[in-house]
């Protein structure tokens, strides 16, 4: 077998990675892998009848060529325009009135606040300036009432009335 063969085989191999970029770029519902699967199965079928060295290192190839193509193709996805548009963008969290984390909200243990809206028990209390959402020990708690803080539990304040 000649030379010319192994051209055809290492090209079908190029047209099976480029057809793996299209699969993740069109969606086409597995058409395009298809196609991809059948040029690579014609050039490890050309690199077996070229010699049994020459196919097997085909099939190696094509099992490096494949996850790397994939791999390249789908970290490249999200940075193209179609990419940006189809796929969703990680939330952002506001900065202000955000519940703040639990490491700062350990830190209030022991502040005092004004109740802005009538804990019942759950209300909203501001703190230096930040509002946060807090729950009363006992009963019912009035707005512009003074209140402590005595306890954190995940994000959840526990306050209660300064007499």
């Amino acid at each position: 077998m000649d030379s010319g063969w192994l051209y055809l085989a290492t090209f079908l191999y190029l047209v099976s990675a480029a057809l793996i970029i299209a699969e993740v770029f069109v969606p086409s519902g597995g058409i395009i892998t298809v196609f991809s699967l059948i040029c690579l199965g014609s050039g490890i079928t050309i690199f077996f009848k070229h010699s049994v060295a020459a196919g097997v290192g085909g099939v190696i190839i094509a099992l490096i060529m494949i996850p790397t193509v994939l791999i390249i193709a789908y970290k490249t996805f999200p940075k193209t325009r179609f990419g940006k548009a189809v796929t969703l963008e990680p939330p952002q969290r506001p900065k202000g009135d955000a519940i703040p984390d639990t490491d700062e909200l350990k830190e209030l243990v022991g502040e005092t606040g004004t109740v802005l809206s009538p804990l019942r028990p759950v209300g909203m209390v501001e703190f230096s300036g930040k509002r946060i959402e807090c729950v009363a020990e006992t009963g019912y708690i009035e707005i512009d009432t003074k209140v402590q803080v005595i306890d954190v539990e995940g994000t959840q304040l526990t306050v209660r009335e300064i007499q």
